[in-house]
């Protein structure tokens, strides 16, 4: 497995990257992964030490994916290095909350760069290789994207785009044996949330929302983005999956006065 995965140092970008490691040692063979981050960090370092641990190629990549070239060069960098790619992870993304009526427009074109266009330009310049490995797209857009939440900018907004961008992306590509899915994550335990989920009640209160009984790992979401770069998945494309426990489907299990309803 020969796959370029964004968003790698940290949260489930990380966590991809050691399951399909993990999955290709256990297959006998080793994956080549290009984890591309931001930027130089010792969580990247870590990252690449642990893929080696595994028996894995790892290629660290940096760059900024809200820029026009960034998408591009990364892929460049993974085809030049592994001599193709048979899947590309999007998985960078960002959040800058705010009411709609105050937001900057800068930071509007922003969080779409990053969230919905990079997936795009990733998805073009990968098209040649993934065409020739009968390859997979996964791209990680969120709960958000399908249900409605007040204060956060662009992001739903973005996540929304996204998802119509997967579905698009899988019916032009499919006639090339390439499939394109995305993953809609609910609440995750990740770096960028660590601030939530230190309040312990809050943390509590959160699990209680959740069907399953508790908020999701990395690992969690990691899981199906495997299973959906993998062959298991080899007749899906154009879906959104959503890992969320149940939670979006919730709504009506949480409105007030539910237990004083009587028969009759």
């Amino acid at each position: 497995m020969r796959v370029l995965v964004t968003g790698a140092a940290s949260g489930i970008g990380r966590a991809t990257c050691l399951r399909v490691a993990r999955d290709a040692r256990a297959g006998g063979e080793p994956a080549r992964i290009a984890a591309a981050d931001v930027g130089p960090s010792p969580a990247l370092d870590g990252l690449v030490e642990q893929l080696r641990a595994l028996g894995a190629e790892p290629l660290p990549l940096h760059g900024d994916l809200g820029t026009l070239d960034v998408p591009g060069r990364l892929v460049e960098a993974a085809v030049a290095r592994f001599g193709g790619l048979d899947g590309v992870v999007s998985n960078a993304g960002l959040n800058r909350p705010g009411a709609l009526v105050d937001y900057a427009v800068e930071d509007w074109d922003r969080v779409f760069a990053v969230n919905t266009r990079a997936t795009w330009l990733l998805a073009r310049a990968a098209h040649p290789a993934l065409r020739d490995a009968r390859g997979a797209i996964v791209a990680v857009a969120s709960m958000s994207g399908s249900h409605v939440h007040a204060n956060l900018g662009a992001y739903g907004p973005s996540k929304a785009a996204l998802i119509m961008l997967v579905r698009v992306l899988a019916q032009e590509l499919g006639r090339d044996g390439v499939r394109v899915n995305a993953v809609s994550p609910g609440m995750v335990r990740t770096g960028m949330t660590a601030r939530v989920y230190a309040d312990a009640r809050v943390a509590a209160e959160r699990d209680a929302l959740v069907p399953l009984g508790r908020v999701a790992t990395p690992e969690d979401v990691a899981d199906v983005v495997a299973f959906l770069l993998g062959p298991g998945a080899r007749y899906v494309t154009g879906h959104d999956l959503v890992v969320d426990g149940g939670v979006s489907g919730n709504l009506l299990g949480r409105l007030p006065g539910l237990s004083q309803i009587t028969r009759g």
